[in-house]
């Protein structure tokens, strides 16, 4: 198999860098910083790189200063030195020829999927003998088999159980860790850029398979950035691939027809980063009904939740028999910094691996450069919206819009770089086609000033680098927010994962970011969205079911749900809207204590509580359901592991009465004790208030009373069942419907 295709320049670059982390541990005096001066690629031939840094420290700081200032000198990849300097200091090094950058040496750790580690969850954790019989199956853009991330070697044959087949073709193969291949066009013909092969050529279906189960790979980085080992939460496990995505979308008949083959194939979880753009009843939704038959045949579903945040009651996929997940971040952020002519500098938000060579550039205002022969002026160029840019007026420039875009129309119109504006997306990183960073709208105004003002206004963009997220976990701007607009009652999401700036496995059938003006193509590649949260928690879920192969689609979902780490309301303003229960711990989830468990006959009975007909769920479930005044349940009384009160309007009180049973899967003799939190307004009552179990699988059954004044805020609360040992978690909410 294909390893990671790093070149060795870059390693070289990777044992520098590490090199400079070891020297800036040393410290340094109250008002001197260690800096990188960065002098971009190293010069042909012979030349002595110390003796050329410490001339330029000589002539800038005086002898005795540059002596003490210098620490170390790159010289066979790259150009450039590290020295103690002071900010006045900086400046002058930052404005000699030759300097293409100037930063400070941050410590820095060598890590990568660093999700897994920042959710306490290490590559060392204890790992199930069985957990290379587990098969996560993907619905996504299909596959490249060829990365290091599902090399097969050490593993043996396929599970026995599995039935699956490879939909081999002339550019693709299976192996033992990638057990299944298949794709799916039920509409028109296939033409480029797509293939008719489970072959992944867009990136996503290869970076979402990774992270659920991709295999263990040193070195993995996107030029350098987030450089470290990548791995899935569920490394040994095998893989089945079903493509139902292209170019142009995700066809409902084909993810319909990939969950039918899915289920007869044998796999375990099934992950499912694809949602339409508003949620839809559950049996007008193929993911939904797709999901349910997961679930009759003991598979669990993970979907993502959306995209479409921070707005609420923007979740899509809210059935609940699925999972949903949210995105929050980790402790790791990619800056690119923007320097003036003027020698200011801004700190902006991008994932920028481009080096600008040539220093400074010539910096544009979009809307000064519109495309009048095109019939555009100012008003739309400032946008930099596609065609509306001045070719001739900003080919070799740096422009600045005034709203981030993707960055193709710049490329196109010939711009060297761009720098975008704006109070939205500020939480994470774009990659774009050109060196690039999208700056708040404050600096982005003194940018604009600055050009204004100067006959001859200039830029330079630097190389992003990575920098700690002192504020996560929260869940990020765009994740999609609950209520549930179709059930209020439930919860929705039910957690949330990692899925902010998320280096994993990528396509190298296509580029960095897509456009084939970007000449970027890549083995590793950084993404956000839901698409990366959702396959954290499905190779959670088969982490899970590694260590309990007999557990329901349920309890494998009530064990992420319960032992998930509560967030700080400070950081998420949307509470549970925006988090569900929480962050996934999957090290907790494997031995949660106790469980909530459903039953494909309660989800039916809910079913017919919310009125769906006899007849309907006779042909969804396949057999003589009747809806009976027996089992005509409540959604109250759906055994969910959170607890959601709707009430008709603001400023309204109201009182439900839920019903519950926890399976005990811990301690075979073991006594909870309930613990209840509340917020002003919300009164929250258990009976009874000890449960006490003799044996393992051993059922106890409660009620949980809430009132709740409702005002125009969620109100939180939270039910934890203790024994000491174990703390069994669930949200409780209520809000105006």
């Amino acid at each position: 198999m294909e390893t990671s295709r790093i070149s060795p320049s870059w390693l070289v670059l990777t044992i520098v860098l590490v090199s400079l982390v070891i020297v800036s541990c040393n410290g340094s005096s109250t008002d001197q910083k260690v800096y990188v001066v960065y002098m971009g690629d190293r010069p042909k031939g012979e030349f002595s790189a110390t003796a050329q840094h410490m001339s330029m420290l000589h002539a800038t700081l005086g002898s005795e200063r540059a002596k003490d200032s210098w620490l170390h000198s790159y010289k066979r990849s790259f150009n450039g030195f590290v020295a103690k300097l002071t900010e006045e200091e900086k400046n002058k090094i930052a404005s000699l020829d030759g300097v293409v950058s100037i930063f400070p040496s941050t410590k820095k750790h060598l890590h990568t999927t660093r999700s897994w580690d920042f959710m306490g969850f290490p590559l060392n954790v204890q790992r199930a003998t069985t957990e290379s019989d587990v098969v996560v199956g993907m619905l996504d853009t299909g596959i490249w088999p060829e990365s290091a991330s599902f090399n097969d070697t050490g593993y043996g044959p396929p599970p026995s159980k599995w039935k699956g087949s490879c939909q081999s073709s002339s550019n693709f193969t299976c192996n033992n860790k990638i057990i299944g291949a298949k794709y799916y066009h039920s509409e028109g013909s296939i033409s480029a850029p797509d293939v008719a092969s489970p072959r992944d050529t867009e990136g996503h279906g290869t970076h979402t398979a990774s992270t659920a189960a991709g295999g263990s790979v040193a070195g993995a980085n996107l030029y350098g950035l987030a450089d470290g080992t990548a791995r899935g939460g569920v490394p040994s496990a095998r893989i089945a691939v079903y493509k139902i995505c292209w170019s142009d979308g995700c066809s409902d008949a084909d993810i319909l027809a990939a969950f039918d083959d899915a289920i007869a194939d044998g796999v375990d979880v099934i992950s499912l980063s694809v949602g339409g753009f508003a949620p839809s009843d559950y049996f007008d939704d193929p993911i939904a009904i797709g999901a349910f038959h997961s679930m009759k045949n003991g598979i669990l579903t993970s979907n993502s939740g959306g995209n479409s945040g921070p707005d609420l009651e923007s979740i899509v996929n809210v059935s609940p028999w699925s999972l949903s997940v949210a995105a929050s971040t980790i402790d790791r952020k990619f800056l690119a910094n923007v320097q003036l002519g003027n020698s200011k500098t801004y700190e902006g938000r991008a994932i920028n691996t481009f080096t600008l060579k040539n220093g400074t550039y010539p910096l544009v205002y979009g809307g000064n450069v519109p495309n009048t022969t095109g019939g555009f002026d100012g008003s739309i160029s400032r946008y930099c919206y596609e065609g509306s840019l001045d070719a001739k007026l900003v080919k070799n420039t740096i422009v600045l819009c005034d709203e981030i875009n993707d960055g193709e129309a710049p490329a196109l119109a010939g711009a060297t770089g761009t720098i975008m504006q704006g109070e939205v997306f500020n939480d994470f990183a774009f990659s774009f086609p050109l060196p690039a960073s999208y700056l708040g709208s404050t600096d982005g105004g003194q940018v604009y000033d600055y050009i204004n003002k100067t006959r001859k206004p200039t830029a330079t963009i630097f190389k992003s680098v990575e920098a700690n997220e002192t504020s996560a976990p929260f869940v990020v701007s765009f994740s999609s927010r609950g209520p549930n607009a179709i059930t209020r009652e439930i919860l929705k999401p039910d957690l949330t994962a990692p899925g902010v700036d998320i280096l994993a496995a990528w396509s190298e059938g296509t580029t960095v970011t897509g456009f084939p003006e970007d000449p970027r193509v890549v083995p590793y590649n950084i993404i956000s969205g839901t698409s990366m949260s959702c396959p954290h928690v499905s190779g959670a879920a088969a982490y899970v079911k590694s260590f309990n192969p007999n557990w329901s689609p349920s309890a494998i979902k009530s064990a992420l749900m319960t032992t998930a780490s509560p967030m700080s309301v400070k950081t998420n303003t949307d509470a549970e809207f925006a988090y569900g229960s929480g962050q996934i711990d999957p090290l907790k989830a494997k031995s949660p204590g106790l469980v909530y468990d459903i039953a494909e006959s309660d989800y039916v009975k809910f079913l017919c509580g919310q009125g769906y007909s006899s007849k309907s769920l006779q042909l969804v479930t396949g057999d003589k359901t009747t809806c009976t005044a027996a089992n005509n349940t409540t959604v109250y009384d759906l055994n969910y592991p959170s607890f959601s009160v709707s009430a008709a309007a603001s400023g309204g009180t109201v009182t439900r009465v839920f019903h519950r049973t926890v399976t005990n899967v811990g301690s075979p003799n073991s006594t909870y004790k309930a613990v209840v939190a509340a917020a002003v307004g919300l009164s929250i009552q258990v009976q009874p208030s000890t449960l006490s179990f003799k044996s393992v699988l051993e059922k106890q059954s409660f009620a949980v009373t809430v009132t709740a004044t409702v005002s125009g805020a969620v109100l939180s609360g939270s039910l934890v069942w203790d024994d000491g040992t174990y703390q069994v978690r669930s949200p409780i909410v209520a809000h105006a419907a």
